[in-house]
């Protein structure tokens, strides 16, 4: 029978007729109740199907069980303004564009499968120890960097970056990363190149992570920094929030403050926050480095 089903009458001059109910029958609110249970990605298929699809998914009851519970904090935060005419699958669509806050130093967006608040921190919002001389870093324009530019770390004694941000993030659980590269990659004849010129140093001890929060949460951990040529996210630790109606505040940190060595050929792009549930995802791909707790 499936999706649809037929059903055959003969009229009394021997001719039979058929009707076949389908899908489209189905009333809106029947579609729009089914539907619901679909994460966003396979609803917006399903609204190809037909019109009753089409317009069910659209409902604003659909959309705001995959919204954040305090989307409209966040849309105030993120977009400067709260929408009143906007339905909820347009805010929702919204909020999953990369936005660009804190003047271009921090970017925001849900990811669209779960509805997950996921945000960067460029290098340029970052405290660099040295970052304003030219013989230890450097800032670097690069298609490999959601921000066009990366901080590149030429050489150094005392190596230390500091982070900071304040946001309303939705209750949860969140893991927090450094991205971090060494050697420099270049493009020639459209090839990736990476040139290792300056690495040194990182092999001799591990680099330190810190996290704090506004509400006394801590960790901290150790790892090396290794594999030139590929970006890595160093994990740095987690936090949990469980008040959506304020702020959480939190400090970052990354040091390596041996200075019986010098270290250098690192690039440096950002720190990003991603819901902890994101940590299998970049250890399918290769993506992370785990860091020991201390």
């Amino acid at each position: 029978m499936g999706a649809s089903f037929s059903l055959s009458f003969t009229d009394q001059d021997g001719f039979s007729s058929s009707s076949s109910p389908s899908l489209g029958d189905l009333p809106e609110s029947c579609v729009a109740s089914i539907i619901g249970y679909l994460d966003p990605p396979q609803i917006c298929k399903l609204a190809k199907l037909n019109r009753a699809f089409r317009a069910a998914s659209w409902a604003d009851f659909v959309w705001e069980s995959k919204l954040p519970p305090n989307y409209e904090t966040l849309v105030g935060e993120v977009l400067g303004f709260v929408p009143e005419k906007l339905g909820k699958r347009d805010i929702y669509t919204r909020l999953c564009r990369v936005n660009t806050f804190d003047g271009g130093t921090k970017k925001i967006w849900l990811d669209k499968s779960t509805g997950g608040v996921c945000m960067s921190i460029s290098s340029k919002g970052l405290q660099i120890t040295g970052i304003d001389d030219r013989r230890y870093w450097n800032h670097i324009p690069t298609e490999e960097s959601r921000f066009g530019s990366i901080a590149y770390l030429q050489q150094i004694w005392w190596f230390e970056v500091d982070g900071e941000v304040e946001f309303p993030f939705p209750p949860g659980t969140y893991s927090v990363f450094f991205r971090l590269q060494l050697g420099r990659a270049a493009r020639r004849f459209g090839r990736r190149i990476c040139s290792s010129e300056h690495v040194h140093g990182w092999d001799i001890k591990p680099v330190r992570f810190q996290l704090w929060t506004s509400d006394g949460q801590y960790a901290t951990s150790q790892c090396t920094v290794s594999d030139p040529g590929e970006w890595f996210h160093y994990h740095v630790g987690d936090f949990n929030v469980e008040n959506s109606n304020s702020s959480t505040r939190i400090k970052i940190s990354m040091t390596q403050i041996d200075c019986t060595h010098t270290k250098g050929g690192l690039c440096l792009d950002s720190v990003v926050i991603y819901p902890s549930k994101f940590r299998e995802r970049l250890k399918q791909r290769g993506y992370l480095k785990c860091a020991k707790p201390m």
